[in-house]
Formats: C-alpha cells, structure tokens, sequence
C-alpha cells in the first residue's frame, strides 16, 4: 500500500467542475467513509463544484450506474467507491476482476475519467486502514485522481 496521498491539484477559481460519486451501500461503514472524504476533498480542491451521490447496493452493481451516468456526460469525472472483503471462495475476486475491466471500457467507450477506488481487501483492518485512516485516505486520493484526470481529458478535448 502506498504511503503517500498525491498532492493536491490546483484549479482555476472560475472552473465549474461536476463530478459523480457512485457508492456501494454493501459494507456502508467504509463507503461511506469513502463517499465524506471524497466529497470533502473535491469541494475543498474547487468550491465551485457540483458533486453528486449515487447509491449502488453493492460493488457489483456500481458499473451500470457508472455507464449510465457516464452516457449523460453531464460530468468531468465520475468516482466508483466501494469495498469488496475476501472470503474462502474465489467470489471476490471475480467480481473485482468484472468490475476493473467494465469500469476502464466505460472510461475509454464515453472519454470521461472514471476513478477506480472499489477496493479488494482482505480484512477488515485494510479496510479501516484505506477508507477512515485520515492520513492515507483512498478517498480524497480518489478525487485528487478525478480533478487531475479530468483536467487532462479537458486539456487533450480542447486542444
């Protein structure tokens, strides 16, 4: 695990940016540890943006409202937040590995960043340790990859 944020980027004062959240409720203890600090981040990078939150039932689902929110393009980055804990089987592991593969053709079918923070974990502890540590915080380095990614994607489309 890396034990460092990336720094913080910065943005004009007059940049409107709009991102979406979409949070797996399954696990809620660390999502919604994920969803605060990535919202908190965002608005803190640009007071001018727009964030939204939708809820997924669980990581599995969290594609489809990304696609769907991706097809609006109505924003400069959407952030998929969710926790997937290991078992004894090889369930987890499937589901992480559909969710990396759908999440990235999304970005590149719609060219609009999609940030990748469902996290596969083995317990608990890692948990805690990525989504409420404040010092090393999956979430706000979620929406420092959004603001970044989605300047990039601006810069390349404008240019």
């Amino acid at each position: 695990m890396s034990k460092a944020l990336p720094s913080r980027p910065r943005v004009t004062k007059t940049a409107k940016q709009a991102f979406a959240l979409v949070v797996s409720s399954y696990n809620g203890k660390y999502t919604s540890a994920l969803e605060k600090n990535a919202r908190a981040e965002l608005l803190a990078i640009n007071e001018k943006a727009t964030v939204q939150t939708f809820e997924a039932p669980g990581s599995f689902e969290i594609p489809l409202l990304v696609k769907l929110l991706a097809a609006r393009k109505k924003y400069d980055a959407i952030l998929a937040l969710g926790i997937i804990v290991k078992g004894q089987t090889a369930h987890a592991d499937l589901i992480a590995a559909s969710i990396t593969g759908t999440l990235q053709q999304i970005a590149i079918d719609h060219r609009v960043p999609v940030i990748h923070e469902v996290l596969l974990v083995h317990n608990e502890a890692q948990a805690r340790a990525r989504c409420i540590d404040p010092k090393l915080n999956r979430g706000r380095e979620a929406a420092r990859a959004a603001v970044t990614a989605a300047h990039a994607v601006q810069s390349i489309l404008t240019n």
